[in-house]
C-alpha cells in the first residue's frame, strides 16, 4: 500500500503547535532550551508567525527575519518542521496609526481603536496592499526552505465590518445577485411595512439603529461578510501561491457562526481547526465528546475524503472559559486521540511554551512558566507523542460512513432570525442531539453541507431544516426515490433562500409528496409545558418546545400525540416515495426517542450497529487494506466492549479480540484487514 501523508517531508502524525519565539526574543536561553524539551516530547511541527506582525516589521517597510531564520533553521536541525503563518490576524499599532481605515466599524456605527486581535476591515484596500506586502516578503524568504510544510493563513477568519467601504461593497455583492432592484424587493418582501427599494444605493448594513426587521437583509448581509472574508482569505493567498507555490495552504477554522466553512474549504488545500471543548463541565464526559465528536465531523467534511488537521488543542486549561477547569490525568491522551479518531492526521496545541505576561497569560502549554519537562502535563504530552509515533499506520486513512446529517450555516442564520415560535430554537443543540443519539450505535455519522453529494449516504438526517430551496428540495427527492432513507424534524422546509415562505402549505419545496404529509401548524410551548408522544408498541417519549399538527397524505403513523387539542393525531410518520422511504419527527422529543428511533432505523438498513456502553465512542478509519476501530472510553472506570473487529491495536501491540477492556479514559486503536 502506498501510504498517503498530509505533508510528503513528514511520514508521520504530526505533533506540535502555535510557538512564539517572537515573545521571547530577549530570553536566547529560553529559545535554546525550547529545543530541546520540544524534541523530547516528541514534538515535530511547530506553527510561528501568527501574531508576529510587529517582529516581522517593526517600522513600515523595514522586514527583520534573522529571528524568525534563528529558529526555524535550528528546529528543522532536530526534526522539527514549521507551520509558517502569515501575521493578518493582529496588526501593529504603526499600522493602524497610519491607515485608521483598516480599522472595523461596528453595528452601531462606531469606528473601533487599535487592540486586541480580528479587528481589521477586509474591504480595507489599504490593509490589503499591507498584508500583500508581508505575505510576499515571507513566500520569496521561505518558499523554498525545507523545513517550512504549509502555510498557516491569518488566524480563525471571522466577524463583520460596518464600514462605508463594507456598506458600498455589500451593495456591489447585492447587485450581482439580484441583477435589479425590483428582483431584490420581491425576494427580500419589502413592500411589508413600506420598506421598497428604489435603488441599490438606498441599502444599507443592518446597523442595530437601522434596519433590524427585515430578516433577508440580515441573511443576505451574513452571506456578504461570509463572502467578503473569503474575498480576503483569496487575496491574501494570491502572494503564497505565486512565489512558493509548491507549499500548501490552511487557515485555522473555528466555531465562529460568521462564515460558511464549506465555501472558504474550496480554497484551502487542508483544512484545519481550533477546538477547544468545556471539558468536566458535566458529570458525564459522554455528552460533552459526542458534541466534540460532532463538531470534528462538520470541520472533517468541509474537504471530505482527506484527513483533516486539529490546528490547536489546550494541552491543560484555557484562560477564557467561565471556569477554566484543568484536564484531569488521563484526558489529555483521550481527547487527542478522540481527534484523530474522527479524521485528524495531526494533534497541535495552543501553544509550545506560556506567554509571561499579557492576556493568554494562563492558557495551557506545553512548556509552563516553570520550564522544565517534569510536569504532569509535558509528561502526557510525551506520552502522547510516543502514541502518535505508534498510531503511524493510520496516516491518510479516512472516515468513510454510510449516514449524514445535513446541517447549513445559512440555514443557522435563517432559523436564528425567525421572528416567531420561541427563544428556544436551539438548532445547534438539536442537531448534536440527533448526531450523539445516531452514533450510539456505534456507527460514524457525517455532517455536511446541503451541496455536498447526497448519494455517496444510505441515510440523511434532517433537524430543523428551515429554509429549503427548490434546488435543494429535488436532490433531497431524488435521493429518496434512489433508495435512500430520510428523517427530517419539524421547521423542515418552510421557506426558500430568501425566507420567503413555500406556498401551498409546509413541508415545501417539492417535499410534501416525499414525506406524505400536509403539516397546517406549529405550537410553541412554554417552558414548563410538556406534551408527550406515543409510540404503537406504548412506549412513551416527553415533547417539549415545538408540537407541529400534521396530516397524512399517504403516510403512515409510527407515533401520536399524548395530549391537549391534538391529541391522537400523528406526531411521527413514515413514507415510501419511490425506491426509500422518508420519516417526519413533528415535534421536539426526548433524546432517548432519537436513540431508539436511530437504532431502530440503522437495523433496518443492515448497517453494522452494536451496543457500545454509556459514554464510549466508537469510529473507523479505513485505507485501501485496513481498518482501524477506535473504541475511547469517557468514563473514570473501566469498561468492557464486545467488539467483533479483531486485529491488533497500535497502542499496546497486542491482539484484540471480541472483548475489549478499556480502562478508566482509556483508548483502543484496532487495526484489522478488510
Amino acid at each position: 500500500m502506498n501510504q498517503q501523508f498530509l505533508f510528503d517531508k513528514v511520514p508521520a502524525l504530526l505533533h506540535g503547535g502555535d510557538y512564539n519565539p517572537d515573545q521571547w526574543l530577549k530570553y536566547p536561553e529560553v529559545l535554546a532550551k525550547d529545543v530541546e524539551l520540544l524534541k523530547n516530547a516528541h514534538i515535530n511541527t511547530v506553527s510561528m508567525g501568527i501574531f508576529a506582525w510587529a517582529a516581522l516589521e517593526p517600522e513600515e517597510g523595514k522586514y527583520t527575519f534573522d529571528w524568525l531564520d534563528e529558529r526555524i533553521n535550528p528546529l528543522y536541525e532536530n526534526g522539527i518542521y514549521t507551520v509558517l503563518a502569515t501575521p493578518s490576524g493582529a496588526r501593529p499599532a504603526w499600522l493602524d496609526e497610519k491607515y485608521p481605515s483598516t480599522l472595523r466599524v461596528t453595528a452601531d456605527d462606531q469606528r473601533r481603536h487599535h487592540g486586541v486581535r480580528h479587528n481589521h476591515c477586509m474591504t480595507s484596500p489599504e490593509y490589503r496592499e499591507k498584508v500583500r506586502q508581508i505575505n510576499t516578503q515571507l513566500a520569496k524568504r521561505y518558499g523554498s526552505h525545507p523545513g517550512v510544510i504549509l502555510w498557516h493563513v491569518s488566524n480563525e477568519y471571522g466577524g463583520e465590518c460596518y464600514c462605508p467601504l463594507c456598506a458600498q461593497k455589500f451593495r456591489e455583492f447585492l447587485k450581482e445577485k439580484y441583477k435589479t432592484i425590483d428582483a431584490l424587493n420581491d425576494a427580500w418582501w419589502s413592500a411589508f411595512w413600506s420598506h421598497t427599494y428604489t435603488s441599490f444605493d438606498q441599502i444599507e448594513p443592518p446597523f442595530k439603529n437601522g434596519e433590524t426587521s427585515m430578516a433577508a437583509l440580515r441573511l443576505d448581509w451574513r452571506r456578504f461578510t461570509s463572502w467578503n472574508t473569503q474575498d480576503f482569505m483569496k487575496a491574501e493567498i494570491a502572494p503564497l501561491k505565486e512565489f512558493a507555490p509548491n507549499i500548501p495552504v490552511t487557515t485555522n477554522f473555528h466555531l465562529t457562526d460568521s462564515v460558511i466553512h464549506y465555501e472558504l474549504a474550496k480554497d484551502l488545500d487542508v483544512v484545519s481547526w481550533d477546538s477547544y471543548p468545556l471539558w468536566h463541565s458535566e458529570p458525564q464526559l459522554g455528552h460533552v465528546a459526542a458534541v466534540t465528536a460532532y463538531q470534528h465531523s462538520t470541520m472533517r467534511n468541509t474537504k471530505q475524503d482527506k484527513p483533516f488537521m486539529l490546528m490547536e488543542s489546550a494541552p491543560g486549561q484555557v484562560n477564557w472559559q467561565p471556569f477554566n477547569k484543568i484536564r484531569r490525568p488521563g484526558m489529555h491522551r483521550l481527547t487527542s486521540l478522540q481527534a484523530v479518531a474522527n479524521g485528524s492526521d495531526t494533534v497541535q496545541y495552543f501553544q509550545m511554551r506560556k506567554c509571561r505576561g499579557s492576556y493568554e497569560q494562563y492558557h495551557g502549554a506545553v512548556i509552563d512558566h516553570e520550564g522544565t519537562g517534569r510536569t504532569r502535563i509535558y509528561k502526557e504530552i510525551t506520552q502522547l507523542g510516543e502514541d502518535l509515533i505508534k498510531l503511524q499506520p493510520v496516516a491518510g486513512s479516512t472516515i468513510q460512513a454510510k449516514a449524514a446529517l445535513v446541517m447549513d450555516m445559512p440555514n443557522r442564520w435563517a432559523v436564528e432570525l425567525i421572528s416567531g415560535l420561541s427563544e428556544h430554537k436551539q438548532l445547534q443543540e438539536t442537531a448534536q442531539a440527533h448526531y450523539e443519539a445516531f452514533t450510539k450505535t456505534g456507527l460514524d455519522l457525517d455532517v455536511i453541507d446541503s451541496r455536498a453529494d447526497f448519494s455517496r449516504y444510505q441515510l440523511l438526517i434532517l433537524p430543523m431544516f428551515y429554509m429549503v430551496s427548490d434546488e435543494v428540495g429535488k436532490r433531497i427527492k431524488q435521493f429518496v426515490a434512489n433508495g435512500g432513507t430520510v428523517i427530517a424534524s419539524y421547521l423542515l422546509a418552510y421557506t426558500n433562500e430568501t425566507l420567503l415562505a413555500h406556498l401551498g402549505g409546509f413541508p415545501g419545496a417539492g417535499l410534501k409528496e416525499v414525506f406524505g404529509i400536509w403539516n397546517e401548524e406549529i405550537d410553541a410551548l412554554y417552558p414548563a409545558d410538556r406534551n408527550a408522544i406515543v409510540t404503537f408498541d406504548n412506549k412513551r417519549y416527553e415533547v417539549r418546545d415545538y408540537c407541529e399538527v400534521i396530516h397524512l397524505q399517504g403516510a403512515d403513523i409510527l407515533a401520536t400525540y399524548e395530549s391537549d387539542y391534538y391529541k391522537g393525531q400523528p406526531a411521527v410518520t413514515v413514507n415510501s416515495y419511490g425506491k426509500g422511504q422518508a420519516i417526519y419527527v413533528a415535534a421536539r422529543t426526548e433524546d432517548a426517542y432519537l436513540t431508539d428511533l436511530y437504532r431502530t432505523i440503522a437495523q433496518s438498513l443492515e448497517l453494522p450497529v452494536m451496543d457500545l456502553p454509556a459514554n464510549v465512542e466508537k469510529h473507523v478509519r479505513e485505507d485501501e487494506e485496513n481498518t482501524y476501530t477506535f473504541l475511547l472510553n469517557f468514563n473514570d472506570a473501566t469498561v468492557f466492549v464486545e467488539e467483533p473487529a479483531e486485529g491488533v491495536d497500535l497502542l499496546t501491540s497486542q491482539k484484540a479480540s471480541g472483548l475489549v477492556v478499556l480502562p478508566p479514559y482509556g483508548v483502543a486503536c484496532i487495526r484489522s484487514k478488510k
